[in-house]
């Protein structure tokens, strides 16, 4: 006989299977409880990227559809005090929204490991690119990473650029977010961090699987006059317009330049794009965006962060690949309810 928590796991996972970028179910998250935490210590050192290893093992976990339990998605926020809650919530699907769609398991393939060949990546120098979208959208984390403009007053980055896993970096503790300013030599506007908010499934998670949840949100002080970019549940590849994806970061080789990049995806598994975008220490967090088919015209959209470097192990031949989180829907759905803060439908449109 079904309980009643492992039958809403169940339509959960069938509901979150393989969908287009028009199927993603809408999603409700309800808080259930929030719970003090003691103080972060900000103890921990901070890295600009995150490199991992990936076995047989986890390359298995990786093909698999995606299943989640509520704890994952639960979430913890962290305030400028070093003051700490853990919020736990319930996911719904409304009746009648649950689309049935199966899909054969993501493999990777066998062959050679491709080289990344001449840095592909350019300077954005003039002052109007600089203010205009989407470059005006990537943002200088204090702590030396990049982060993503997705609202007014917030900021989209890769979570172990504020946490190891076990606790918050020493550099989270007065954390900023810097705004490019054109000028010779251009410099930064600095704003402070109210809140952070990172999933649940990122701490003390496997090394081997860090990189799933390697996402983090931020919420200013103030609301910000940038041009924003708006985000969108990560779609098959076939949806996504020539495979490409972009992103602008801080790379720490260009110091005070932002450095944009495009490539194709190589291979992707439930949670994570491959490719070879050439990158840097400094990209991590940068927002990865596609042009996605929407209302008969292409858009840009953030559907990915920028986490870092992963060597995934191949019948026992190393294959070397640059990596981005995808924001599949029950994360995207969990970023919504960050942002407005209540308990909302969030579902791609």
């Amino acid at each position: 006989m079904m309980t009643g928590g492992y039958l809403l796991h169940l339509l959960v996972f069938l509901a979150c299977l393989s969908l287009t970028a028009s199927e993603h179910p809408v999603l409700e998250f309800v808080t259930q409880q929030t719970l003090t935490l003691t103080p972060s210590l900000f103890t921990a050192n901070g890295t600009t990227e995150l490199t991992t290893v990936c076995t047989e093992k986890c390359i298995q976990h990786e093909s698999q559809p995606e299943a989640f339990m509520d704890h994952q998605l639960d979430y913890e926020t962290a305030y400028f005090n070093g003051s700490r809650t853990l919020t736990t919530v319930a996911v719904r699907i409304p009746q009648g929204t649950i689309r049935r769609k199966f899909q054969r398991n993501v493999k990777f393939m066998r062959r050679r490991r491709q080289i990344y060949g001449p840095d592909i990546r350019f300077s954005i120098t003039s002052k109007r690119f600089l203010r205009d979208f989407p470059f005006a959208a990537a943002v200088r984390v204090s702590t030396g990473c990049t982060g993503i403009l997705v609202t007014e007053r917030h900021v989209l980055t890769a979570a172990h650029c504020i946490h190891d896993g076990h606790d918050y970096v020493q550099g989270a503790r007065k954390l900023r977010v810097g705004f490019l300013r054109p000028g010779v030599p251009p410099s930064l506007r600095w704003v402070r961090v109210k809140s952070t908010k990172i999933p649940r499934g990122w701490i003390g998670a496997p090394a081997e699987r860090s990189m799933d949840y390697d996402y983090a949100l931020l919420e200013l002080r103030r609301a910000q006059s940038q041009p924003h970019m708006h985000l969108a549940a990560s779609p098959p590849l076939e949806n996504l317009a020539g495979r490409r994806v972009h992103f602008s970061g801080f790379d720490s080789d260009r110091p005070g330049e932002l450095v944009y990049r495009s490539c194709r995806v190589q291979q992707q598994t439930v949670h994570l794009l491959y490719q070879h975008c050439d990158a840097r220490p400094g990209a991590s967090g940068s927002g990865v965006y596609g042009r996605l088919r929407h209302d008969g015209r292409w858009e840009r959209k953030v559907i990915g962060v920028f986490s870092g470097h992963q060597w995934v192990e191949v019948s026992g031949e190393p294959r070397e690949y640059n990596v981005a989180v995808r924001l599949t829907p029950p994360k995207y759905a969990q970023i919504c309810h960050w942002i407005r803060g209540t308990n909302a439908r969030c579902h791609y449109k």
